[in-house]
């Protein structure tokens, strides 16, 4: 039976040993991990190998268990909690999707790496709001994601005749026209609910700003989301549907890459994590694809990142491994490493990224400006409420539905 005082002996016994694993770690047995994750495309292979080697390198014996697919990954392991047989660590979203999971007391908190670390202080508030419940700290963010990054294929610009990157709305339906005329296909985008809700962020927090986007999805204000500023969004977003192909429907965000990678197409808005495919395809950012945060000086960096979250056990060795994971994880030069092969950011701001790309460089920057740091949809809104906005928008995209009803629709999603 684990009692509060040893397993807070076990949690101290393992913050020392992390940063010592050729003594401490070397007499007691190798602490075993099992990490469900979602992490399957080549980028985010790549990246999630950093991690497992860095935990052997502790002393750990990691074991892989790699599911497709995010809600199918969360449903397994939430199913595994239940059922008594929890993985040591999943991965998760800095989003609402493990409230429950946190409410039910079904997760160890890692309040002794957070306090180590300063975490009130150093990682960026959206992100605490979403890991940290009643003053604890319930998962160990690994890396920050910009949701709504737009990316560019430099061989399908030369093509279209497009010789500098939009600097606003205007000038990127300008270049999507160009690239029409050309028979290339303008914007490469995967068919699929979550991606549409990406768009759409895109545009509101592009058109919007800060305001528009906060007043809408973090305050889900009715007049706001019945104003005609938000109705312009709406019409900005479904005039982009006349730029996609006819193979856009099911598509996998990273087949959608790949149309840039081989100069198909010219354009994605998608998270920083399609800057992995491009890696993985040996591209390099500014020679063969670029990257626009945003097309104004103050358009919002749309955030949320990878995190581990550790089941709750009664185990002293899984605790012991849970410990461990938490500190190698939260390791400044293990997040760059990392980054570098999935595309995002350190969310340790502390951490030496001089070797990140031109890409990350632009990231990095825009962080430090805390006015600019806001939560994606899934950061404000429950899952219930995220679902219904994306069943909304996908219909939208889809369908002849006029706006007003769209927009009415969405502020009764939103309303409660």
């Amino acid at each position: 039976m684990v009692t509060p005082r040893n397993l807070a002996a076990a949690c101290a016994w393992l913050c020392a040993a992390a940063f010592a694993p050729g003594t401490a770690l070397a007499n007691a047995a190798a602490p075993k991990a099992e990490v469900i994750h979602w992490w399957t495309s080549g980028g985010e292979s790549s990246a999630v190998m950093q991690v497992a080697q860095a935990y052997r390198a502790a002393g750990g014996v990691w074991i892989d268990s790699a599911i497709a697919g995010g809600d199918q990954s969360r449903a397994v392991t939430i199913n595994r909690i239940i059922g008594g047989n929890p993985p040591t660590a999943a991965q998760f979203n800095t989003s609402k999707q493990f409230t429950d999971v946190i409410e039910q007391d079904m997760l160890n908190n890692v309040d002794l790496v957070a306090k180590a670390q300063d975490w009130d202080r150093i990682l960026p508030e959206p992100l605490i709001d979403v890991i940290k419940h009643d003053g604890h700290y319930y998962a160990v963010p690994l890396n920050i994601h910009m949701q709504t990054w737009i990316w560019y294929s430099k061989a399908a610009f030369q093509k279209a005749g497009i010789d500098k990157e939009p600097a606003s709305i205007d000038e990127l339906f300008a270049a999507l026209d160009k690239l029409k005329a050309a028979g290339l296909v303008p914007l490469a985008h995967g068919g699929q609910s979550w991606q549409e809700t990406v768009l759409f962020s895109a545009l509101l927090a592009n058109i919007g700003g800060r305001e528009l986007y906060l007043k809408v999805i973090r305050d889900r204000d009715q007049a706001t989301i019945l104003s005609p500023q938000f109705r312009n969004v709406l019409l900005t977003f479904k005039r982009m549907k006349s730029y996609v192909d006819a193979g856009s429907p099911g598509r996998n965000w990273n087949d959608a890459t790949a149309m840039l990678i081989s100069g198909k197409a010219g354009f994605q808005v998608m998270g920083d994590w399609a800057k992995g495919e491009f890696t993985n395809a040996g591209q390099l950012p500014g020679q063969h694809y670029g990257c626009i945060p945003g097309l104004k000086p103050d358009t919002p960096y749309l955030m949320q990142g990878d995190v581990f979250v550790f089941p709750r056990t009664n185990k002293m060795e899984a605790i012991k491994a849970q410990q461990l994971l938490a500190n190698v994880v939260s390791q400044p030069e293990l997040q760059v490493t990392f980054s570098k092969l999935k595309g995002s950011i350190p969310v340790r701001l502390d951490a030496d990224a001089s070797q990140l790309d031109l890409c990350a460089q632009k990231g990095i920057e825009i962080v430090k400006d805390r006015s600019r740091q806001l939560g994606v949809t899934e950061v404000y809104l429950t899952p219930d409420q995220n679902g219904a906005m994306q069943d909304i928008l996908t219909a939208y995209w889809n369908m002849d539905i006029k706006v007003d009803k769209v927009q009415r629709s969405i502020a009764n999603a939103l309303k409660y």
